[in-house]
């Protein structure tokens, strides 16, 4: 046989391009409010509670009880992405990555969404007839990393039963009505760790067991969304949130859009473009909290 032949061989290549693992669609986006918004910035009426005024006397006068009003801000902001594709580079890889890359767009989009309600629900809100007053997280709204179950000695601790109870009474010591859905947005491991912190005695085993495995989404009042996205304090504990969905609002100036379009600037190379103009604002300290759990997996002893 010649010892040409390998001229003749032909490399295989794929017919598809594979996105690697992420997270493509946003997780929290229906589990708060939202709203459409004009210009650069909304303002949302807010009243507060009162209290009837007892009657002592006949024919006395009537008692004038003054509402309390504030006023909540929210800005938007413009978030963009674009790549380019150059017809070489579809020639060499033998296919179009066009729609891969629209795809990848739109995920990059979906998750700066989640990222904005995440900064968003311990971040400083800005009050104020003008929504110029920074008003900042309630740190009472915290459930402490070494909240416990019973008959468990370890000082700092993952998700376990006993933070969820904690969550549940501080949203209901402060009256937040119980039809308004409640959800908390936790990671694989904090999930992990209510699990395993349920495994030796608790009844509530077979429930968890079916949350972790997406059987049910509810547990203790709360719907539960995963998201890796959450953050850490300073002292690398993991912050799960937990809000009722009037707690927090969306706004959108404009939606998640795109283009794929030909660049003449760029070689007249196929440039894919995705746009969205969105924010977010904690709209009530007292319907907005997080629950701090220490990252090792475990129910402690």
């Amino acid at each position: 046989m010649s010892v040409e032949i390998t001229t003749a061989f032909v490399e295989q290549y794929s017919a598809t391009v594979r996105m690697l693992s992420q997270q493509h669609g946003s997780r929290l986006r229906n589990a708060v409010e939202v709203e459409t918004v004009t210009g650069k910035n909304s303002f949302h009426e807010q009243v507060g509670s009162t209290a009837a005024q007892l009657r002592a006397t006949r024919h006395g006068d009537t008692p004038r009880v003054d509402t309390p009003h504030a006023r909540r801000r929210l800005s938007i902001a413009d978030y963009d992405w674009a790549d380019l594709i150059d017809d070489e580079d579809k020639v060499r890889m033998l296919i179009d990555p066009t729609s891969v890359y629209s795809r990848q767009a739109a995920a990059a989009m979906n998750r700066s969404l989640d990222d904005v309600i995440i900064a968003a629900a311990d971040g400083t809100a800005f009050t104020g007839a003008t929504g110029s007053t920074s008003t900042v997280f309630d740190t009472g709204m915290i459930v402490a990393v070494t909240v416990r179950d019973v008959g468990v000695s370890s000082t700092d601790l993952g998700m376990n039963v006993a933070k969820l109870i904690e969550a549940q009474r501080l949203l209901d010591a402060s009256e937040v009505d119980e039809i308004d859905t409640r959800y908390v947005a936790w990671n694989a491991r904090q999930r992990a760790s209510l699990l395993n912190s349920t495994k030796a005695t608790s009844a509530d085993y077979t429930t968890v067991k079916a949350l972790v495995t997406g059987s049910i989404n509810e547990f203790m009042g709360f719907q539960f969304i995963r998201s890796e996205r959450i953050g850490v304090d300073s002292n690398g504990d993991d912050k799960v949130l937990f809000w009722a969905k009037s707690g927090m609002l969306l706004g959108i100036g404009k939606d998640i859009t795109g283009r794929v379009s030909e660049r003449d600037d760029k070689n007249y190379a196929t440039q894919v473009f995705a746009t969205m103009t969105i924010g977010a604002t904690r709209m009530e300290e007292k319907k907005v909290g997080y629950i701090l759990c220490d990252p090792a997996t475990g129910p402690g002893a």
